[in-house]
């Protein structure tokens, strides 16, 4: 078998592993580049292989680094099955047809105000494509066997990052490869640990944080403070979120901060349509994540819900102190651009960046301390206080990512090390080889390498 790295090789983005069994073509996710240029024109070259000749794709989960290409490779020839977790399947038609409206928007958006460098600026893919990929999903439960071909048997094993989201582990014979997809924390507020694995012959495993741990400091805590400081000076909250995951954890966080009278009774608004479909989604897969049915309604009723274009509009009315939170999480696109281009130049606001921010997005430079930010083609000062919270990632740290490997029972045979910015990916290779004892490299994007499978 032979194994090419099709994507998150030397970034943390673009989820792609194309797998080639006897002629059988499997890939495991299908996610879009994001961050700096150089990494999102990849998502318009030619795909690694033609995508007529693909026969499956195998999701880990729906974040769109990991399953925002599949609308484009079926415009573009794929024809087989996609396979998912159920609740993978439903946050995707979420996401993917959220991914569609929004290039279609701003491609309009650029067109009309021309600030675009492409006449005329288009969208990687339509709603269209959106709807055609979702309708080649199919589903299979946790730990539950599905054929791949080829005498490949693969498995669904709860990963803890997201309604949904699993390892993947494939098997032929004896031969066992695991990929670990985006793994979550074992104490994480809202989801459940992920699930130890007890071997491997190869081992695929991510390396967001390989390169540090997430801070002591209580999140919520930290959450707080900087809740009451500006409330206090009549200031607004905002904090750009990923729709699906780290915006529940943030209401659930805000609720008990409620519940403890730790923050002022103001405001909070849920400014995304699909964070408010995807919160509704915590109540159907109860066992996914360790809230009780009464949590959730406390998280759920936590902020007022804001679905259409005028209601998003009406907030930039009101006068703080009040909290937002909208979409995206790095703040490369969605509602939360219009509200930054009115918030960051007054002093009295303050913008909180809840997660991990890939270098050459808005978030990143915001975070890194730029005096003005340029969106929709115009810049804008930066006057507002920034914040940045690693302890509501979903992302296990380096500390944790070793520890979940300590739970195999045998070393594998090789590691590679995936899904990481290169300083992050390779020091988690050392420490997978100095601590564990294992064979470890890093590999460059689109190698291609022989696998015991």
């Amino acid at each position: 078998m032979k194994l090419t790295f099709a994507g998150a090789a030397d970034t943390v983005t673009g989820s792609r592993y194309l797998l080639d069994s006897g002629g059988r073509q499997v890939l495991l996710d299908c996610g879009l580049f994001q961050g700096f240029k150089k990494l999102r024109d990849r998502n318009w070259a030619a795909f690694a292989l033609p995508p007529r000749e693909i026969d499956r794709v195998v999701l880990s989960h729906a974040h769109l680094d990991h399953s925002g290409y599949l609308p484009a490779l079926v415009r573009d020839g794929f024809k087989g099955q996609v396979i998912a977790t159920e609740a993978t399947r439903e946050l995707c038609e979420i996401l993917l047809r959220d991914s569609a409206r929004l290039q279609e928007e701003e491609a309009e958006f650029a067109n009309r105000h021309g600030y675009s460098k492409h006449a005329p600026a288009r969208p990687l893919y339509t709603s269209e494509d959106a709807e055609r990929a979702l309708s080649r999903i199919v589903t299979v439960d946790f730990d539950e066997d599905f054929d791949l071909g080829d005498g490949i048997a693969a498995r669904f094993l709860p990963a803890g990052h997201l309604l949904g989201a699993a390892i993947v582990r494939l098997q032929r014979g004896h031969r066992t490869l695991v990929f670990s997809g985006d793994l979550g924390r074992p104490n994480d507020l809202v989801m459940q640990p992920p699930r130890t694995v007890e071997s491997a012959d190869t081992l695929i495993v991510e390396s967001t944080y390989g390169d540090r741990n997430h801070a002591d400091d209580d999140p919520e805590a930290v959450l707080g403070r900087v809740i009451r400081e500006t409330a206090a000076r009549g200031g607004t909250i905002l904090i750009p979120s990923f729709a699906v995951g780290r915006a529940q954890t943030l209401l659930y966080a805000m609720y008990r901060l409620k519940e403890r009278d730790e923050i002022p009774e103001i405001p909070v608004f849920l400014d995304s349509p699909m964070a408010v479909d995807a919160t509704r989604l915590y109540r159907r897969f109860q066992h996914d994540h360790r809230l009780t049915p009464e949590q959730c309604a406390g998280m759920y009723r936590t902020a007022k819900l804001i679905t259409t274009p005028d209601e998003s509009k009406r907030l930039a009315t009101l006068r703080g102190p009040l909290i937002i939170i909208s979409a995206s999480g790095m703040a490369t696109g969605g509602r939360v651009l219009h509200h930054l281009k009115r918030l960051v130049p007054d002093p009295a606001n303050h913008v909180v960046f809840a997660g991990f921010q890939a270098p050459g997005t808005r978030g990143a430079h915001l975070v890194g301390g730029a005096r003005e930010v340029k969106i929709h083609g115009d810049w804008h000062p930066v006057r507002a206080g920034v914040t940045q919270l690693d302890g509501f990632s979903a992302h296990a740290d380096g500390d944790e990512l070793i520890a979940w490997m300590r739970g195999f029972r045998s070393a594998p045979k090789q590691v590679y090390v995936t899904h990481g910015e290169p300083e992050a990916a390779d020091r988690l290779r050392v420490r997978i080889e100095t601590e564990l004892g294992w064979h470890a490299r890093v590999p460059e994007h689109l190698e291609s390498v022989d696998l015991p499978l």
